[in-house]
Protein backbone atom coordinates (compact mmCIF):
# COMPACT_ATOMS: atom_id res chain seq x y z
CA UNK A 1 0.00 0.00 0.00
CA UNK A 2 1.07 3.27 -1.19
CA UNK A 3 1.39 6.61 1.24
CA UNK A 4 -1.36 8.10 -0.84
CA UNK A 5 -3.57 5.12 0.11
CA UNK A 6 -2.69 5.01 3.70
CA UNK A 7 -4.07 8.17 4.20
CA UNK A 8 -7.60 8.13 4.53
CA UNK A 9 -6.69 4.99 7.62
CA UNK A 10 -4.48 7.37 8.75
CA UNK A 11 -7.27 10.11 9.52
CA UNK A 12 -9.96 7.56 10.84
CA UNK A 13 -6.89 6.55 13.17
CA UNK A 14 -5.91 10.21 14.18
CA UNK A 15 -9.16 9.75 16.37
CA UNK A 16 -9.69 6.21 16.78
CA UNK A 17 -6.39 5.94 18.49
CA UNK A 18 -6.37 8.41 21.20
CA UNK A 19 -10.04 7.61 21.69
CA UNK A 20 -9.23 3.54 22.88
CA UNK A 21 -6.59 4.79 25.07
CA UNK A 22 -8.52 8.03 26.53
CA UNK A 23 -11.51 5.34 27.38
CA UNK A 24 -9.52 3.81 29.97
CA UNK A 25 -7.20 6.31 31.33
CA UNK A 26 -8.02 6.74 35.01
CA UNK A 27 -10.38 10.19 35.62
CA UNK A 28 -7.07 12.12 37.20
CA UNK A 29 -5.10 12.31 34.21
CA UNK A 30 -6.43 15.18 33.00
CA UNK A 31 -3.86 16.48 31.33
CA UNK A 32 -2.71 13.36 29.31
CA UNK A 33 -6.60 12.88 28.04
CA UNK A 34 -6.50 16.74 26.68
CA UNK A 35 -3.44 16.03 25.26
CA UNK A 36 -4.44 13.30 23.68
CA UNK A 37 -7.86 14.61 22.48
CA UNK A 38 -6.02 17.67 21.10
CA UNK A 39 -2.90 16.00 19.56
CA UNK A 40 -5.52 13.56 17.45
CA UNK A 41 -7.17 16.92 16.25
CA UNK A 42 -4.67 18.59 15.09
CA UNK A 43 -2.86 15.78 14.02
CA UNK A 44 -6.01 14.80 12.02
CA UNK A 45 -6.30 18.49 10.78
CA UNK A 46 -2.46 18.37 8.69
CA UNK A 47 -3.48 15.05 6.99
CA UNK A 48 -6.87 16.71 5.73
CA UNK A 49 -4.60 19.88 4.98
CA UNK A 50 -2.00 17.89 2.89
CA UNK A 51 -5.09 15.73 0.80
CA UNK A 52 -6.80 18.93 0.13
CA UNK A 53 -3.80 20.49 -1.23
CA UNK A 54 -3.12 16.96 -3.18
CA UNK A 55 -6.67 16.80 -4.50
CA UNK A 56 -6.49 20.37 -6.28
CA UNK A 57 -2.88 18.79 -7.48
CA UNK A 58 -4.55 15.98 -9.40
CA UNK A 59 -3.15 13.30 -6.49
CA UNK A 60 -5.77 9.90 -5.36
CA UNK A 61 -6.18 8.46 -2.06
CA UNK A 62 -7.90 5.13 -2.02
CA UNK A 63 -7.33 2.66 0.16
CA UNK A 64 -9.22 -0.84 -1.08
CA UNK A 65 -9.75 -4.12 1.52
CA UNK A 66 -11.53 -7.26 0.48
CA UNK A 67 -14.09 -7.98 3.38
CA UNK A 68 -15.43 -11.18 1.32
CA UNK A 69 -15.57 -11.69 -2.71
CA UNK A 70 -16.86 -8.93 -4.33
CA UNK A 71 -17.74 -6.59 -1.08
CA UNK A 72 -15.09 -4.05 -0.57
CA UNK A 73 -14.00 -1.79 2.13
CA UNK A 74 -13.36 1.12 0.41
CA UNK A 75 -12.38 4.90 1.65
CA UNK A 76 -11.65 7.40 -0.80
CA UNK A 77 -10.37 11.32 -0.22
CA UNK A 78 -12.45 12.78 -3.15
CA UNK A 79 -13.00 16.90 -2.59
CA UNK A 80 -16.81 16.43 -1.81
CA UNK A 81 -15.68 13.75 0.97
CA UNK A 82 -12.84 16.26 1.95
CA UNK A 83 -15.22 18.67 2.54
CA UNK A 84 -17.33 17.21 4.55
CA UNK A 85 -14.14 15.89 6.45
CA UNK A 86 -12.44 19.15 6.94
CA UNK A 87 -15.47 20.79 8.79
CA UNK A 88 -15.88 17.47 10.72
CA UNK A 89 -12.28 17.85 11.87
CA UNK A 90 -12.12 21.49 12.68
CA UNK A 91 -15.24 22.06 14.74
CA UNK A 92 -14.45 18.73 16.19
CA UNK A 93 -10.94 20.39 17.49
CA UNK A 94 -13.17 23.04 18.69
CA UNK A 95 -15.72 21.11 20.35
CA UNK A 96 -12.67 19.57 22.03
CA UNK A 97 -11.53 22.56 23.53
CA UNK A 98 -14.95 23.40 24.72
CA UNK A 99 -15.80 19.90 26.41
CA UNK A 100 -12.64 20.02 28.29
CA UNK A 101 -14.20 23.37 29.82
CA UNK A 102 -17.42 22.32 29.63
CA UNK A 103 -17.17 18.90 31.52
CA UNK A 104 -14.45 20.36 34.00
CA UNK A 105 -15.01 18.28 37.69
CA UNK A 106 -17.63 16.35 36.07
CA UNK A 107 -17.48 12.28 36.44
CA UNK A 108 -17.09 9.49 33.47
CA UNK A 109 -15.19 11.94 31.54
CA UNK A 110 -12.54 9.43 29.87
CA UNK A 111 -15.52 7.44 28.99
CA UNK A 112 -17.01 10.55 27.25
CA UNK A 113 -13.43 11.70 25.45
CA UNK A 114 -13.38 7.85 24.53
CA UNK A 115 -16.90 8.07 22.37
CA UNK A 116 -16.82 11.35 21.32
CA UNK A 117 -13.32 10.22 19.46
CA UNK A 118 -15.21 7.16 18.38
CA UNK A 119 -17.76 9.43 16.92
CA UNK A 120 -15.87 11.64 15.12
CA UNK A 121 -13.87 8.98 13.74
CA UNK A 122 -17.12 7.52 12.66
CA UNK A 123 -18.25 10.81 10.91
CA UNK A 124 -14.86 10.66 8.94
CA UNK A 125 -15.63 7.12 7.62
CA UNK A 126 -18.86 7.85 6.46
CA UNK A 127 -17.04 10.95 4.60
CA UNK A 128 -15.01 8.97 3.14
CA UNK A 129 -16.33 5.65 2.42
CA UNK A 130 -15.95 5.01 -1.41
CA UNK A 131 -19.54 2.74 -1.69
CA UNK A 132 -22.51 1.56 -0.04
CA UNK A 133 -21.45 -0.83 2.09
CA UNK A 134 -18.65 1.20 3.62
CA UNK A 135 -21.07 4.17 4.24
CA UNK A 136 -23.44 1.84 6.08
CA UNK A 137 -20.89 0.00 7.96
CA UNK A 138 -19.83 3.60 9.63
CA UNK A 139 -23.49 5.25 8.98
CA UNK A 140 -23.91 2.38 11.85
CA UNK A 141 -21.28 2.80 13.91
CA UNK A 142 -22.19 6.51 14.37
CA UNK A 143 -25.41 5.26 15.77
CA UNK A 144 -23.53 3.15 18.59
CA UNK A 145 -20.97 5.64 19.25
CA UNK A 146 -23.79 8.46 19.56
CA UNK A 147 -25.93 6.63 21.80
CA UNK A 148 -23.49 6.77 25.18
CA UNK A 149 -22.96 10.71 24.43
CA UNK A 150 -26.81 11.09 24.60
CA UNK A 151 -27.16 9.04 27.85
CA UNK A 152 -23.97 10.76 29.20
CA UNK A 153 -25.92 12.06 32.60
CA UNK A 154 -27.46 8.74 33.21
CA UNK A 155 -30.77 10.39 33.90
CA UNK A 156 -34.06 8.89 33.30
CA UNK A 157 -34.67 11.49 30.98
CA UNK A 158 -31.64 11.14 29.26
CA UNK A 159 -31.99 7.22 29.21
CA UNK A 160 -35.05 7.82 27.59
CA UNK A 161 -33.72 9.92 25.26
CA UNK A 162 -30.92 7.55 24.41
CA UNK A 163 -33.82 4.99 23.67
CA UNK A 164 -35.80 6.75 21.31
CA UNK A 165 -32.89 7.93 19.82
CA UNK A 166 -31.96 4.36 19.06
CA UNK A 167 -35.73 3.20 17.85
CA UNK A 168 -35.49 5.79 14.94
CA UNK A 169 -31.87 5.11 13.78
CA UNK A 170 -31.96 1.64 14.20
CA UNK A 171 -35.23 1.23 12.44
CA UNK A 172 -33.92 3.84 9.63
CA UNK A 173 -30.57 1.72 9.29
CA UNK A 174 -32.86 -1.28 8.77
CA UNK A 175 -34.65 0.59 5.80
CA UNK A 176 -31.40 1.74 4.73
CA UNK A 177 -30.37 -1.79 4.68
CA UNK A 178 -32.73 -2.98 2.84
CA UNK A 179 -32.00 -0.80 0.13
CA UNK A 180 -28.86 -1.30 -0.21
CA UNK A 181 -29.13 -4.90 -0.13
CA UNK A 182 -31.83 -5.12 -2.71
CA UNK A 183 -29.60 -2.99 -4.85
CA UNK A 184 -26.85 -4.73 -4.49
CA UNK A 185 -28.82 -7.46 -6.08
CA UNK A 186 -29.28 -5.82 -9.40
CA UNK A 187 -25.67 -4.19 -9.68
CA UNK A 188 -23.51 -5.90 -7.10
CA UNK A 189 -21.00 -3.74 -5.11
CA UNK A 190 -22.12 -0.40 -5.29
CA UNK A 191 -19.36 2.27 -5.45
CA UNK A 192 -20.25 6.25 -5.92
CA UNK A 193 -19.40 7.27 -9.40
CA UNK A 194 -19.89 10.88 -10.60
CA UNK A 195 -22.91 11.02 -12.58
CA UNK A 196 -24.36 7.37 -10.75
CA UNK A 197 -24.62 3.70 -11.64
CA UNK A 198 -27.68 3.23 -11.77
CA UNK A 199 -29.55 3.83 -14.76
CA UNK A 200 -27.30 0.91 -16.84
CA UNK A 201 -29.84 -1.63 -15.37
CA UNK A 202 -32.33 0.04 -18.38
CA UNK A 203 -36.31 1.18 -18.15
CA UNK A 204 -37.12 -2.91 -17.04
CA UNK A 205 -36.04 -2.00 -13.24
CA UNK A 206 -37.62 1.12 -13.43
CA UNK A 207 -40.13 0.17 -10.46
CA UNK A 208 -37.83 -1.47 -8.28
CA UNK A 209 -35.07 1.16 -9.07
CA UNK A 210 -37.78 3.85 -7.51
CA UNK A 211 -38.64 1.55 -4.30
CA UNK A 212 -35.01 1.45 -3.81
CA UNK A 213 -34.57 5.09 -3.90
CA UNK A 214 -37.10 5.73 -1.91
CA UNK A 215 -35.57 2.95 0.85
CA UNK A 216 -32.53 4.71 0.64
CA UNK A 217 -33.80 8.85 1.19
CA UNK A 218 -35.91 7.01 4.24
CA UNK A 219 -33.28 5.38 6.13
CA UNK A 220 -30.90 8.30 5.32
CA UNK A 221 -33.90 10.93 6.37
CA UNK A 222 -33.87 10.08 10.01
CA UNK A 223 -30.33 11.51 10.72
CA UNK A 224 -31.40 13.75 8.23
CA UNK A 225 -34.26 14.61 10.35
CA UNK A 226 -36.77 14.79 7.83
CA UNK A 227 -40.43 15.27 8.83
CA UNK A 228 -42.07 12.74 9.90
CA UNK A 229 -38.72 11.10 11.23
CA UNK A 230 -37.12 13.84 12.83
CA UNK A 231 -38.89 13.03 16.42
CA UNK A 232 -35.65 11.76 17.87
CA UNK A 233 -33.80 15.41 17.57
CA UNK A 234 -35.48 17.26 20.09
CA UNK A 235 -35.55 14.91 22.63
CA UNK A 236 -31.69 14.18 22.89
CA UNK A 237 -31.39 17.67 23.51
CA UNK A 238 -31.07 16.00 27.06
CA UNK A 239 -27.40 15.51 26.17
CA UNK A 240 -24.81 18.03 27.41
CA UNK A 241 -23.53 20.96 25.35
CA UNK A 242 -21.10 19.72 23.45
CA UNK A 243 -22.86 16.83 22.46
CA UNK A 244 -25.73 18.99 21.30
CA UNK A 245 -23.11 20.72 19.17
CA UNK A 246 -21.72 17.53 17.63
CA UNK A 247 -24.92 16.08 16.86
CA UNK A 248 -26.01 19.37 14.60
CA UNK A 249 -23.15 20.63 13.68
CA UNK A 250 -20.94 17.88 12.56
CA UNK A 251 -22.14 14.16 12.99
CA UNK A 252 -25.71 12.52 12.89
CA UNK A 253 -27.60 15.09 11.01
CA UNK A 254 -25.11 16.35 8.46
CA UNK A 255 -24.70 12.29 7.60
CA UNK A 256 -27.81 11.59 6.93
CA UNK A 257 -27.44 14.45 4.57
CA UNK A 258 -24.47 13.80 3.32
CA UNK A 259 -25.64 10.41 2.67
CA UNK A 260 -28.24 11.50 0.31
CA UNK A 261 -26.21 13.86 -1.33
CA UNK A 262 -24.14 10.46 -2.22
CA UNK A 263 -27.37 8.47 -3.56
CA UNK A 264 -28.78 11.03 -5.78
CA UNK A 265 -25.79 12.14 -7.34
CA UNK A 266 -22.95 9.23 -7.38
CA UNK A 267 -25.68 6.23 -7.17
CA UNK A 268 -28.32 7.28 -9.35
CA UNK A 269 -27.32 10.34 -10.89
CA UNK A 270 -29.13 13.28 -10.80
CA UNK A 271 -30.52 12.97 -14.29
CA UNK A 272 -31.62 9.45 -13.74
CA UNK A 273 -33.28 10.67 -10.61
CA UNK A 274 -34.89 13.19 -12.61
CA UNK A 275 -36.08 10.53 -14.95
CA UNK A 276 -37.74 8.52 -12.33
CA UNK A 277 -39.75 11.27 -10.99
CA UNK A 278 -38.53 11.39 -7.80
CA UNK A 279 -36.74 14.72 -7.42
CA UNK A 280 -39.86 16.69 -6.63
CA UNK A 281 -41.14 14.34 -4.16
CA UNK A 282 -37.67 15.02 -2.45
CA UNK A 283 -37.95 19.12 -2.82
CA UNK A 284 -41.35 18.63 -1.34
CA UNK A 285 -40.27 16.29 1.78
CA UNK A 286 -37.82 18.99 2.32
CA UNK A 287 -40.16 22.06 1.84
CA UNK A 288 -42.51 20.74 4.01
CA UNK A 289 -39.81 19.79 6.79
CA UNK A 290 -38.00 23.37 6.49
CA UNK A 291 -41.63 24.98 7.21
CA UNK A 292 -42.55 22.60 10.09
CA UNK A 293 -39.29 22.74 11.58
CA UNK A 294 -39.58 26.38 11.67
CA UNK A 295 -43.12 26.69 12.94
CA UNK A 296 -42.45 24.19 16.01
CA UNK A 297 -39.24 26.10 17.11
CA UNK A 298 -41.66 29.16 16.83
CA UNK A 299 -43.43 27.75 19.89
CA UNK A 300 -40.37 26.47 21.93
CA UNK A 301 -39.78 27.70 25.60
CA UNK A 302 -36.49 25.62 26.15
CA UNK A 303 -33.28 27.15 24.16
CA UNK A 304 -31.98 23.98 23.60
CA UNK A 305 -35.41 22.40 21.68
CA UNK A 306 -36.24 26.08 19.71
CA UNK A 307 -32.14 24.75 17.98
CA UNK A 308 -32.88 21.62 17.93
CA UNK A 309 -36.29 22.42 15.23
CA UNK A 310 -34.36 25.26 13.77
CA UNK A 311 -31.78 22.40 12.87
CA UNK A 312 -34.74 20.50 11.56
CA UNK A 313 -35.44 23.46 9.00
CA UNK A 314 -32.43 24.14 8.30
CA UNK A 315 -30.48 21.18 8.00
CA UNK A 316 -33.28 20.42 4.75
CA UNK A 317 -31.80 23.71 2.90
CA UNK A 318 -28.89 20.57 1.67
CA UNK A 319 -31.75 18.42 0.54
CA UNK A 320 -34.10 20.80 -0.89
CA UNK A 321 -30.98 22.29 -2.88
CA UNK A 322 -29.85 18.79 -4.24
CA UNK A 323 -33.89 18.63 -5.53
CA UNK A 324 -33.41 21.67 -7.47
CA UNK A 325 -31.96 19.71 -10.82
CA UNK A 326 -29.89 22.38 -11.03
CA UNK A 327 -25.73 23.36 -10.40
CA UNK A 328 -26.98 26.78 -8.67
CA UNK A 329 -29.29 25.02 -6.58
CA UNK A 330 -26.92 22.65 -5.14
CA UNK A 331 -24.12 24.31 -4.71
CA UNK A 332 -26.83 26.36 -2.32
CA UNK A 333 -27.44 23.53 -0.31
CA UNK A 334 -23.88 21.71 -0.46
CA UNK A 335 -22.31 24.96 1.03
CA UNK A 336 -24.95 24.76 3.75
CA UNK A 337 -23.60 21.72 4.88
CA UNK A 338 -20.73 23.68 5.91
CA UNK A 339 -22.52 27.24 6.63
CA UNK A 340 -25.30 25.74 9.19
CA UNK A 341 -22.34 23.99 10.59
CA UNK A 342 -20.58 26.90 11.84
CA UNK A 343 -23.82 28.60 12.39
CA UNK A 344 -25.19 26.24 14.89
CA UNK A 345 -22.28 24.96 16.36
CA UNK A 346 -22.61 28.53 17.92
CA UNK A 347 -25.43 28.87 19.06
CA UNK A 348 -25.37 25.31 20.96
CA UNK A 349 -21.37 26.56 21.97
CA UNK A 350 -23.57 29.63 23.62
CA UNK A 351 -26.21 27.89 24.98
CA UNK A 352 -24.40 25.84 26.98
CA UNK A 353 -22.25 29.04 28.21
CA UNK A 354 -26.03 30.30 29.51
CA UNK A 355 -26.55 27.50 31.19
CA UNK A 356 -23.65 26.71 32.66
CA UNK A 357 -22.53 29.98 33.80
CA UNK A 358 -26.26 31.62 34.48
CA UNK A 359 -28.02 28.28 34.55
CA UNK A 360 -30.32 29.98 32.36
CA UNK A 361 -31.96 27.28 30.21
CA UNK A 362 -35.65 28.91 28.84
CA UNK A 363 -36.02 31.45 26.63
CA UNK A 364 -38.07 33.19 29.05
CA UNK A 365 -34.82 33.16 31.62
CA UNK A 366 -32.38 35.03 28.79
CA UNK A 367 -33.34 38.69 29.87
CA UNK A 368 -30.40 41.17 30.08
CA UNK A 369 -28.20 38.08 29.41
CA UNK A 370 -26.03 40.16 26.75
CA UNK A 371 -25.30 43.09 29.12
CA UNK A 372 -23.63 39.79 31.55
CA UNK A 373 -22.12 38.19 28.71
CA UNK A 374 -21.88 40.35 26.08
CA UNK A 375 -19.19 38.35 24.42
CA UNK A 376 -20.99 35.24 23.92
CA UNK A 377 -24.15 37.03 23.16
CA UNK A 378 -22.63 39.25 20.70
CA UNK A 379 -21.16 34.97 19.10
CA UNK A 380 -25.21 33.83 19.58
CA UNK A 381 -26.26 37.44 17.78
CA UNK A 382 -23.92 36.51 14.77
CA UNK A 383 -25.12 32.99 14.33
CA UNK A 384 -28.44 33.38 14.95
CA UNK A 385 -28.55 36.66 11.44
CA UNK A 386 -26.51 34.36 9.97
CA UNK A 387 -29.80 31.58 10.42
CA UNK A 388 -32.31 34.57 9.62
CA UNK A 389 -29.84 34.99 6.17
CA UNK A 390 -28.75 38.60 6.95
CA UNK A 391 -26.42 39.57 4.84
CA UNK A 392 -22.45 39.51 5.06
CA UNK A 393 -23.28 35.64 6.74
CA UNK A 394 -22.69 32.32 5.42
CA UNK A 395 -26.33 31.96 5.93
CA UNK A 396 -27.16 34.61 3.41
CA UNK A 397 -24.55 32.66 0.70
CA UNK A 398 -26.57 29.51 1.03
CA UNK A 399 -29.95 31.14 0.74
CA UNK A 400 -28.85 33.35 -2.06
CA UNK A 401 -27.74 30.22 -4.50
CA UNK A 402 -30.93 28.22 -3.54
CA UNK A 403 -33.14 31.06 -4.39
CA UNK A 404 -31.21 31.57 -7.71
CA UNK A 405 -30.97 27.83 -8.12
CA UNK A 406 -34.71 27.36 -7.97
CA UNK A 407 -35.43 30.43 -10.63
CA UNK A 408 -32.78 28.94 -12.72
CA UNK A 409 -34.69 26.00 -13.08
CA UNK A 410 -38.28 26.96 -12.81
CA UNK A 411 -39.27 26.19 -9.14
CA UNK A 412 -39.91 29.44 -8.14
CA UNK A 413 -42.10 28.26 -5.04
CA UNK A 414 -39.58 27.11 -3.48
CA UNK A 415 -38.57 30.36 -3.20
CA UNK A 416 -41.56 31.23 -1.30
CA UNK A 417 -40.55 28.10 1.10
CA UNK A 418 -36.92 29.81 2.02
CA UNK A 419 -38.77 33.25 2.30
CA UNK A 420 -41.07 32.03 4.73
CA UNK A 421 -38.38 29.65 6.25
CA UNK A 422 -36.31 33.16 6.56
CA UNK A 423 -39.31 35.44 8.13
CA UNK A 424 -40.33 32.32 10.41
CA UNK A 425 -36.31 32.21 11.46
CA UNK A 426 -36.76 36.11 12.10
CA UNK A 427 -39.97 35.44 14.46
CA UNK A 428 -38.00 33.29 17.02
CA UNK A 429 -34.46 34.47 17.04
CA UNK A 430 -34.91 38.18 17.08
CA UNK A 431 -37.52 37.81 20.21
CA UNK A 432 -34.37 35.83 21.71
CA UNK A 433 -32.02 38.38 20.73
CA UNK A 434 -34.23 41.31 22.20
CA UNK A 435 -34.47 39.78 25.20
CA UNK A 436 -30.38 39.02 25.27
CA UNK A 437 -29.69 42.97 24.67
CA UNK A 438 -33.04 45.31 25.70
CA UNK A 439 -34.34 43.57 28.61
CA UNK A 440 -33.46 44.13 32.29
CA UNK A 441 -31.55 41.81 33.51
CA UNK A 442 -32.88 40.01 36.86
CA UNK A 443 -31.62 41.35 40.34
CA UNK A 444 -29.74 37.96 41.09
CA UNK A 445 -29.23 34.91 39.15
CA UNK A 446 -29.80 32.38 40.29
CA UNK A 447 -26.70 31.36 40.49
CA UNK A 448 -23.16 31.01 38.78
CA UNK A 449 -21.43 27.60 38.51
CA UNK A 450 -18.24 28.92 36.93
CA UNK A 451 -16.58 31.72 38.61
CA UNK A 452 -15.57 34.52 36.60
CA UNK A 453 -11.88 34.26 36.17
CA UNK A 454 -10.39 37.83 35.46
CA UNK A 455 -12.06 39.84 32.13
CA UNK A 456 -13.45 35.98 31.28
CA UNK A 457 -17.34 36.11 31.42
CA UNK A 458 -16.80 32.20 31.82
CA UNK A 459 -14.23 29.74 31.41
CA UNK A 460 -11.77 30.58 28.56
CA UNK A 461 -12.49 27.13 26.96
CA UNK A 462 -16.24 28.00 26.98
CA UNK A 463 -15.56 31.37 25.28
CA UNK A 464 -13.07 31.04 22.76
CA UNK A 465 -14.79 28.46 20.30
CA UNK A 466 -18.36 30.26 19.84
CA UNK A 467 -16.09 33.24 18.78
CA UNK A 468 -13.91 31.37 16.25
CA UNK A 469 -17.13 30.32 15.06
CA UNK A 470 -19.03 33.30 15.06
CA UNK A 471 -16.04 34.83 13.34
CA UNK A 472 -15.91 32.60 10.86
CA UNK A 473 -19.75 33.10 9.94
CA UNK A 474 -19.44 36.34 9.46
CA UNK A 475 -16.20 35.22 6.90
CA UNK A 476 -17.58 33.04 4.99
CA UNK A 477 -20.34 35.07 3.73
CA UNK A 478 -17.99 38.54 3.44
CA UNK A 479 -15.08 36.75 1.61
CA UNK A 480 -17.34 34.04 -0.03
CA UNK A 481 -15.91 34.61 -3.05
CA UNK A 482 -12.44 34.15 -2.16
CA UNK A 483 -9.89 30.96 -2.54
CA UNK A 484 -10.33 29.84 0.90
CA UNK A 485 -13.82 30.13 1.48
CA UNK A 486 -16.18 27.07 1.55
CA UNK A 487 -18.31 28.61 -1.48
CA UNK A 488 -14.75 28.28 -4.00
CA UNK A 489 -14.19 24.69 -2.54
CA UNK A 490 -18.17 23.86 -3.51
CA UNK A 491 -17.98 25.58 -6.74
CA UNK A 492 -15.20 23.14 -7.29
CA UNK A 493 -17.05 20.36 -6.69
CA UNK A 494 -19.34 21.52 -8.97
CA UNK A 495 -17.40 22.08 -11.62
CA UNK A 496 -17.13 17.54 -11.99
CA UNK A 497 -19.82 16.86 -9.90
CA UNK A 498 -23.59 19.01 -9.99
CA UNK A 499 -23.21 19.78 -13.64
CA UNK A 500 -26.74 18.45 -15.32
CA UNK A 501 -26.08 17.80 -19.17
Amino acid sequence: MNFNGSLPLLVLASSLVPGMIIFFLPESRIRLRTTLNLAGAVLKLLLIGYMLWGVQHDQSYVFRYDVLPGLELIFKADALALLFVTLSAALWFLTTLYAVGYLEGSPHRSRFFGFFSFCVTATVGVAMASNLFTFFIFYELLTLSTYPLIVHRGTEAAIRAGNVYLAYTFTGGAVLLTGIVWLYGLLGQVEFTHGGVAAILGSEHTAQLQVIFLLLIAGLGVKAALVPLHGWLPQAMIAPAPVSALLHAVAVVKAGAFGIIRVVYEVYGIEFVQTLNLLMPLAVVAAITIIWGSLRALWQDDLKRCLAYSTVSQVSYIILGVALFGPTGTIGGVVHLVHQGIMKITLFFCAGNYAETLDVHKIIEMNGAGRRMPWTSIAFSVAAFGMIGAPLTAGYISKLYLSQGAEMVGMAWANWVLTASSLLNAAYFLPILYRLWFENQPQMWLHERIHVRGRWETHRLLLMPPLITAAATLAAGIFADTGWSPLFWVKLIAEVEFTVK
